[in-house]
């Protein structure tokens, strides 16, 4: 019998091309969505499972609010982690790692450095803890002594060639001299350890040992013991904050206790994060690559199963539609004997057939799309084909496909009346007109949806992207680590400035982009005795002037007072948090808070600067403090003037050169970096963007294939009105009519369902537009004109036949 079934049912799908075309392409396009984003999600959610006992590590981290300033730190202080290694017994293992960002290395024979991206100091368990392997060197002492350093395999590559790397030594930043001890067989991608080339033992940084509980560097992960439940660790980490948190802050806070502290609303509140839900918990201050968030995957889930039920739906409407067809074959095979088991599985059969067909169809779509899907999300993904699991999956959820979307069509051809389909009144007992109307309406309702959502996603980003930051991103050009000129630093500078198509330069240690950066502690003197935490900037005297700040009380560093090497600039927000007017705060002094038998250091404050967006537009911009001591400033910012852009640059290069021969010239443009901190959002709308396409694609297929049916049941209708004298118009408009009254309805539907979700999105940003009313006039319309473009040239083609044919064919 099934192969009865499938020969009839592959002669049905023959006979009737276009349905079968609109069938088949319409449930590829869905799977082929279904398919990618599936792929994407399930990527997402490995993150961190490929290390050992990735089940029972989980990562420490700090909720801190003093000063004015809330914060959630992804790192904790040094001596975190052997503390809860001691004091708790269900913590059997813990280690650390000190992110230290990028940094040049080079062999120590020659001059020419490389850049590795990304590199960390890290404690001597580290490699065992996470289950890491070596390919060269052993895995307990590899990182034990100071100065030596592990290197992953490609780096290795890099600086030995095909030669063995371990016992050889490396130069880092032109400084220290490090002996490599391990060669690691690469990190997992899909972890907080991707991109990291360079771990260096923790030994040889000196702050790992620095036993006070003031500053917060360290990304600490623990490892439990089996079988504990990290929730009873939350409460029993809160004891932390007074055993050793309280002692330290008294000796430069004498008398502070618990009460005091909190009594001000101030709080620090330690817990844990497992490391599989790492990757989706957002991003802390200091993360050691930017996480994703669950809602992005909630997002693109819904968007999957949307893409899959309007493919379903498509494939429901428009075989139900055609059931005036098929009703008299169901009447003659009841006739005949029969029963509705036999129809139910010769219906379902073709959905099969059809799901089975659309697979092939969506596989070779995927593969096609598949190198812009990951350029659009920015993974690189492929279809494991050599994987069974794959194949039994995704055959078995083509199957439930076929029988889900088979199946109200199969139940409902099957309930035809005999004597009813062969008398040729069309009537069934099923109806099916009103479930039709309900599909087609939620379809376009998925599609409103979406396209308000690509709209609302586009302006924010276009807000983001015009909004007045504060200062200048335009024409500044970044040139990275010019701390490798060593003593020529000042003299690259000057030069710089000196090229014709320079505006200005200027030497900083942050630009006002997001980057890892901490706070410190001030206090402001006299009877206001108020303590503020707020980013500290070290910069020269020409930063304010190369990205256009401005002075709204005081003054600007200047050369001529030599005084200015302890003054101060505060931006409004400290002044904010500190209760005080711009105009009040001109020579007022703060002290950095330090511990005891550490040196203060006292600023004058000799300008307030106009606040700028230095954090992401989801954060407050928040209290900041620029000043020109001596320290490490490793960016330079190099305004230009409007032309020749490449040419400027040339030059720039060619006076590094000279005075840093052998050092990489790293540069990138302002503008560029701004625009990546938006990076996420920008993949969302991408992603909305073209899956909105898809899902209006689907719908109007469906649409199309419903109008072709509709305008061939209603001919003898078509016919009678034309010769009654109703013109091509009339008829056309009537036609189309019924539909873009589904539409409609799906408007109706679909617009407070987005302004709901998009209104939640849009809260996670501090400064965002409110949702105008024209976006969902926009989308509106948008679908009012696809709708009634789909349906037209039916309507039109119906409506131009001459009626004596249309008479005739009834």
């Amino acid at each position: 019998m099934l192969r009865n079934y499938l020969k009839i049912a592959w002669r049905n799908l023959r006979k009737q091309p276009f349905f079968t075309f609109l069938n088949t392409f319409g449930l590829a396009i869905g799977m082929a969505g279904g398919l990618l984003i599936t792929l994407y999600i399930i990527d997402e959610l490995s993150y961190n499972r490929s290390f050992k006992d990735f089940d029972r590590i989980h990562r420490a981290q700090v909720d801190i609010k003093f000063g004015g300033q809330a914060q959630e730190f992804a790192v904790l202080v040094a001596p975190f982690a052997e503390t809860v290694k001691r004091d708790f017994d269900v913590v059997e293992d813990a280690t650390r790692l000190r992110q230290w960002g990028s940094m040049l290395v080079r062999r120590p024979e020659t001059i020419e450095n490389q850049k590795e991206e990304k590199s960390t100091f890290a404690d001597v368990n580290f490699i065992d803890f996470f289950g890491l392997r070596l390919l060269e060197g052993d895995s307990k002492t590899a990182l034990k002594d100071p100065n030596t350093v592990v290197l992953t395999q490609e780096a290795a590559k890099k600086y030995f060639g095909e030669s063995s790397a371990l016992g050889q030594n490396v130069v880092i930043n032109n400084d220290e001299n490090f002996t490599v001890t391990g060669v690691m067989d690469g990190v997992p991608s899909n972890s907080f350890l991707n991109g990291y080339s360079v771990f260096m033992s923790m030994e040889s940084h000196a702050e790992s040992r620095d036993p006070d509980w003031g500053s917060n560097n360290f990304n600490t992960f623990l490892k439990l013991i089996p079988n504990t439940r990290a929730e009873d660790l939350q409460q029993p980490l809160q004891i932390l904050f007074e055993k050793y948190m309280v002692p330290y802050a008294e000796s430069f806070m004498p008398g502070i206790n618990r009460e005091s502290f909190e009594a001000e609303g101030n709080y620090i509140r330690y817990a844990t994060i497992p490391l599989t839900e790492l990757h989706l918990s957002g991003n802390r201050v200091a993360e050691m690559n930017p996480n994703s968030t669950l809602q992005t995957i909630y997002i693109l889930s819904f968007v999957a199963l949307f893409l899959i039920v309007l493919a379903i739906v498509n494939f429901m409407n428009l075989s139900t539609a055609q059931s005036l067809k098929r009703a008299k074959e169901v009447g003659i095979r009841k006739t005949l004997g029969s029963n509705k088991t036999g129809l139910v599985s010769q219906f379902l059969t073709e959905s099969g057939l059809v799901s089975f067909l659309s697979l092939l169809l969506a596989l070779l779509v995927a593969v096609v799309f598949m190198p812009l899907f990951n350029e659009l999300t920015g993974k690189d993904i492929s279809i494991p084909f050599l994987n069974p699991l794959f194949w039994l999956v995704i055959l078995s959820v083509t199957l439930l496909l076929g029988m889900v979307s088979g199946s109200y069509p199969a139940f409902f051809l099957s309930r035809f009346i005999p004597v009813q389909v062969l008398k040729g009144d069309g009537k069934t007992t099923g109806g099916g007109g009103k479930v039709r109307n309900a599909l087609v309406v939620f379809q376009f309702a998925v599609s409103v949806f979406l396209m308000v959502s690509t709209l609302v996603v586009y302006y924010q980003l276009n807000y983001i992207q015009n909004k007045d930051l504060g200062y200048s991103k335009d024409q500044l050009l970044i040139i990275d680590d010019v701390y490798a000129a060593g003593n020529h630093v000042e003299t690259f500078k000057n030069q710089v400035a000196d090229l014709p198509m320079v505006a200005s330069a200027t030497i900083s240690s942050f630009l006002p982009t997001p980057s890892n950066r901490s706070d410190s502690g001030f206090d402001l003197e006299g009877p206001e005795d108020k303590t503020i935490q707020m980013q500290n900037w070290r910069v020269d005297h020409d930063y304010l002037k190369t990205l256009d700040l401005e002075i709204v009380a005081g003054r600007d560093f200047d050369r001529q007072f030599s005084t200015d090497s302890s003054a101060i600039l505060v931006n409004e927000s400290a002044l904010s948090i500190l209760g005080i007017q711009p105009d009040e705060a001109i020579g007022k002094r703060v002290t950095n808070v330090a511990a005891t038998g550490i040196e203060r250091d006292y600023f004058t404050i000799i300008g307030v600067v106009r606040n700028f967006h230095f954090e992401s537009f989801k954060d407050k911009i928040g209290p900041l403090a620029l000043n020109i001591t001596p320290g490490h400033r490793n960016k330079m910012t190099v305004k230009l003037k409007a032309g020749d852009f490449s040419s400027t640059i040339s030059q720039i290069k060619a006076e590094w050169n000279n005075v840093a021969p052998g050092q990489p010239f790293n540069h990138y443009f302002l503008d560029d970096s701004f625009n990546n901190t938006y990076q996420t959002e920008r993949r969302l709308g991408n992603i909305f963007m073209t899956f909105t396409v898809l899902s209006l694609l689907i719908a109007c297929l469906g649409l199309f294939g419903l109008a072709a049916f509709n305008a061939q049941k209603r001919t003898k209708e078509i016919g009678v009105r034309k010769v009654m004298g109703a013109s091509v118009n009339q008829i056309a408009m009537k036609l189309s009519a019924d539909f873009l009254k589904l539409v409609g309805g799906a408007i109706l539907v679909a617009l407070p369902l987005s302004w709901y979700a998009m209104n939640q999105w849009l809260n996670d940003f501090t400064y965002r537009i409110d949702i105008a009313w024209w976006i969902f006039a926009v989308a509106a319309i948008a679908a009012v004109l696809i709708a009634l473009l789909t349906v037209s040239y039916q309507a039109i083609k119906a409506a131009i036949v001459n009626p004596v044919k249309s008479l005739r064919s009834e």
